[in-house]
C-alpha cells in the first residue's frame, strides 16, 4: 500500500500504520477509507513527550510482560464472538464509520453531514493523540504480540509493516481514548458512557491481537496528556465550542440496539 502524509510530517503506512491500523481480514472488499484531515491541532514540537510520560515498556520476563502474553493468548479464543466483531469495527479511525459506536454511546448522531466540525475535530485528534506516542514507539520498538506467533488469529490481515512498527504505546488506543474524553466534555450527561467506549476502543487492540494490554494503557495515558494540552490551543477550544453547539442540535443516534 502507499505511504501517505500523517499529520505534521508523520508517516502512515497501510492506512495509518503508525497507529497500528490494518486491513480487516473479513472485509476484503471494503469501501475506500474516509479522507484524512490535513493535520492535527498541534505541531510536532508541542505534542506531549511519551518518553517522559510513559517511559519504557514492561521488561521481558517481568510479571507485566507475562500478564500481557497471557492476555494475548487467552483472547484468541474470542475469535468470532461479538467482542471480536467489535474489535474489527474498532479498526476504523476516520469518518462516520469510526465514530458510529461513539454516537451510540452519547445518544447523538456524529457524522460529517450533521456534525461536520465535531467529525473533523475527532479526525484531527487521531493525528495529535496518535502522534504523541511516536517518540516512545521509535525508541523502544517493542515487538507486537503476534511476532513469532504465526499461528495466532488476528482480527486484521497480517502485513509486513507490523514487523517493524513498534507496539508500545498504542497510538490507536490513544486516539480512541481521546475521543472518549472530548465527548465526555461535550456531552457531560453521557460522560461515563463516552469514556467507557473510549476505553473499550483501546481494549479492542489487544482483543484484535495487534497490541499488548500495557501498550493500550500507555496509549490511553498519552491521550489524557494530549487532550489536556489541547485545551491551551485556541483553534481546538474554538472548535470545541462549535462542536458543542452542533451536538446540541444533532438528531438522536439510530440503530444502536438495546
Amino acid at each position: 500500500m502507499s505511504v501517505k502524509a500523517f499529520g505534521h510530517g508523520l508517516l502512515v503506512v497501510a492506512g495509518v500504520a503508525m497507529l497500528g491500523c490494518g486491513a480487516v481480514a473479513q472485509d476484503a472488499k471494503a469501501p475506500a477509507p474516509a479522507p484524512r484531515p490535513a493535520g492535527g491541532y498541534l505541531a510536532p514540537a508541542l505534542l506531549p513527550d511519551s518518553l517522559a510520560i510513559v517511559g519504557a515498556p514492561p521488561a521481558p520476563g517481568s510479571e507485566q510482560a507475562k500478564a500481557d502474553r497471557a492476555a494475548f493468548d487467552a483472547s484468541r479464543a474470542l475469535e468470532g464472538s461479538p467482542r471480536w466483531q467489535q474489535a474489527i469495527a474498532d479498526v476504523e479511525l476516520f469518518g462516520d464509520k469510526a465514530h458510529r459506536s461513539f454516537s451510540c454511546a452519547i445518544g447523538k448522531e456524529i457524522s460529517v453531514a450533521k456534525t461536520p466540525v465535531l467529525s473533523n475535530l475527532l479526525d484531527r485528534l487521531v493525528l495529535d493523540a496518535g502522534g504523541s506516542t511516536n517518540a516512545a514507539k521509535k525508541k523502544y520498538q517493542r515487538d507486537r504480540p503476534m511476532i513469532g506467533h504465526d499461528e495466532a488469529k488476528l482480527c486484521v490481515v497480517r502485513e509486513d509493516w507490523m514487523k517493524t512498527n513498534g507496539s508500545y504505546p498504542s497510538g490507536h488506543a490513544a486516539a480512541g481514548f481521546s475521543w472518549g474524553l472530548v465527548l465526555a466534555e461535550l456531552a457531560p450527561d453521557k460522560a461515563s458512557a463516552a469514556v467507557t467506549r473510549g476505553r473499550d476502543f483501546g481494549d479492542s487492540r489487544w482483543v484484535c491481537g495487534v497490541h499488548f494490554q500495557s501498550d493500550v494503557t500507555a496509549g490511553q495515558l498519552m491521550a489524557a496528556a494530549t487532550v489536556s494540552r489541547l485545551h491551551a490551543e485556541p483553534a481546538f477550544t474554538a472548535d470545541m465550542a462549535l462542536a458543542r453547539a452542533e451536538l446540541a442540535k444533532a438528531p438522536a443516534a439510530e440503530g444502536c440496539g438495546s
